[in-house]
Formats: C-alpha cells, structure tokens, sequence
C-alpha cells in the first residue's frame, strides 16, 4: 500500500511519522487486498486559544473514495480515533460489496469483529512533551481527482463514504457536474447548472 503523510502547522517527526504509519497499517492490514493508496493530513490549529488538532485520512479502495477524520486536543489520540474509524468504515465497504456479488450458494469469509481489529492500549507519558507546532502561512488548497460518470444513487453511496457534507460527482446521463449535499432535516439535495437558453 501506498502510504503519503502531510502535515500542516507542525512539524512532522520521524516517530509522529511512524506512529501514524503503524497505526493505519494496522486499521487496514484486514482489507489491504482492496486498499491500494492512503494519503493522510495531520494539522494543528493555528489559534492557541483552540487546542484542536486534526486527523484526516483519504482511501483509495477499489476504485471508491473512504474518508475519514477525527479532531482532539491531542494529534496522537486523533490519529487513534481516524485508525478505528477507518477501520470501522472498510469493514462496512466491504460487507456491502459482498452483499452485492455473493450470489445465492456462494459464501465468503467471515469478518473479524471490532473488537479484535481496534488497539485498546493506552498512551504512556506526554505526547506533547519537547514538541513545537510551525505555522506556515496559509494559503488556497487545491484538491485533483479523476471523475468516472455515476448515478445519483452512486453518488449518494460515495457522500456516506467520504464523511463530508457534500460530493461533487459527473451525472453519467447529463455529463455535468453536480454537487449531493446532506440536508440538515435528513435527506439529500442536488446542486446542478441551470441551462442557459440560447
């Protein structure tokens, strides 16, 4: 598995590094057959006043897009927190992919339990001790992805996935870009080009 590791507003150690490596090669060594590329973003708020610092993690299995991300008051407890819930969301993948090719008279092998997938130890000492955040300067972040056609209900499927608000996907009958949101009173809604008329 590819593995890419950015960090902004710190500075990324060797063992901050390593940790968050060991970390999520262990949430996924159940599913590295599907799991192909990971590419992880570990932050640190710039205002002191808000000691909340993030870990977000992009998987890229089997051609679909998992995301997950997790805020604490403390970097390591959050890289924990996005290990379990990646973990639990791969699981959930890949249960849903077996119901949908295991036919009648085909079975598959059953899927570890929670329990033995997630690291209950507990951190020992100061995570923070004799460490610094550097704060670069801010700027505009730019994110590229390749946009295969889906339907709305693929699209919807990828929203549950990716743990954001909104998704923005090609129609494969229209060929334009939409965008699947989360309503705040439950459903979903589409944001699409009002054609223009000539």
């Amino acid at each position: 598995m590819k593995l890419l590791i950015h960090g902004r507003n710190l500075e990324l150690t060797p063992a901050l590094r390593e940790y968050t490596q060991s970390k999520l090669e262990k949430a996924i060594e159940h599913f590295e057959e599907m799991v192909k590329e990971a590419d992880v973003h570990l932050s640190v708020a710039k205002n002191p006043s808000v000691p909340q610092q993030t870990a977000e993690v992009t998987v890229f299995a089997n051609g679909t897009i998992i995301r997950a991300q997790e805020r604490s008051q403390n970097l390591y407890a959050s890289i924990d927190l996005v290990a379990n819930k990646l973990c639990r969301q791969l699981r959930k993948f890949k249960e849903r992919q077996k119901d949908h090719h295991h036919s009648h008279g085909h079975s598959a092998s059953p899927t570890q339990s929670t329990e033995s997938v997630l690291d209950e130890t507990t951190i020992k000492g100061s995570l923070l001790e004799g460490k610094k955040a550097n704060l670069p300067n801010p700027g505009v972040r730019r994110k590229y992805f390749s946009m295969s056609p889906m339907t709305m209900e693929e699209a919807k499927q990828q929203l549950d996935l990716i743990d954001h608000d909104f998704y923005l996907f090609r129609d494969s009958e229209s060929k334009d870009l939409q965008v699947i949101y989360k309503r705040n009173h439950g459903g979903y809604g589409i944001i699409q080009a009002k054609q223009e008329e000539e």
